[in-house]
């Protein structure tokens, strides 16, 4: 097993939901890291020491020794299984495992472009520029999504069961973001609040999650 004490650096901005991943998973391990700012105010990311780590320009990227990595749900993979394979936040057998994937496949497939344009829209768009019928259309969209984990967690404790896994970090990430914009109709999803409310709790979650968005 990989050293764990202080080789990881991530690079990204700390108000990146795929940043906030990574680093909630990281709190989660207990897992040591250094994380330099990049990305949007901060820039770097399309320097040519970064586009050499990772070409999309995007963060986070993960170097890891000599070892380099990006795409967050793909970290947070590496991380469970290079320094912490014994612990159910990533589960070792087949179908439990392939369950969790499927989830975190789900945020980048079906959540991710619909949290986008409203996040956007009511976080990062000056309230005078705002179209609030166009975005109570894209809240209706959403909706429709989060729907889906409300009924999956109707019947358990966490999104695969009785054990909080990597499917809570990436859905959770997301969630805050749904849960936390205002000025537009939501629907009660009871059972994906009940939910939010436990991973509320962790601290990794108050830490790299729960700050206001920006």
């Amino acid at each position: 097993m990989p050293d764990d004490k202080g080789q990881i650096t991530i690079w990204g901005r700390a108000n990146s939901v795929n940043v906030q991943k990574v680093l909630w998973c990281l709190r989660e391990l207990d897992l040591a890291y250094e994380r330099i700012d990049a990305g949007m105010a901060f820039g770097r990311n399309h320097e040519p020491e970064y586009l050499a780590m990772n070409p999309n320009a995007r963060v986070p990227t993960l170097v890891d020794g000599d070892f380099v990595l990006w795409e967050s749900n793909s970290v947070m993979r590496y991380l469970a299984l290079a320094y912490r394979q014994d612990s159910p936040i990533y589960p070792q057998a087949p179908k439990r495992r392939a369950a969790v994937d499927r989830w975190l496949d789900w945020t980048l497939s079906t959540v991710q472009p619909v949290d986008r344009p409203v996040f956007w829209a009511l976080v990062r768009t000056p309230a005078e520029q705002r179209d609030m019928v166009a975005i109570q259309k894209d809240v209706d969209a959403e909706a429709v999504v989060w729907q889906v984990a409300d009924a999956q967690l109707a019947t358990r404790r966490f999104i695969e069961g009785d054990d909080f896994t990597l499917a809570d970090i990436a859905i959770g990430a997301y969630a805050r973001r749904w849960l936390g914009v205002q000025g537009v109709s939501k629907p009660a999803l009871p059972h994906l609040e009940r939910w939010f409310a436990q991973l509320a709790d962790r601290p990794g979650f108050q830490q790299f999650v729960a700050p206001p968005m920006s």
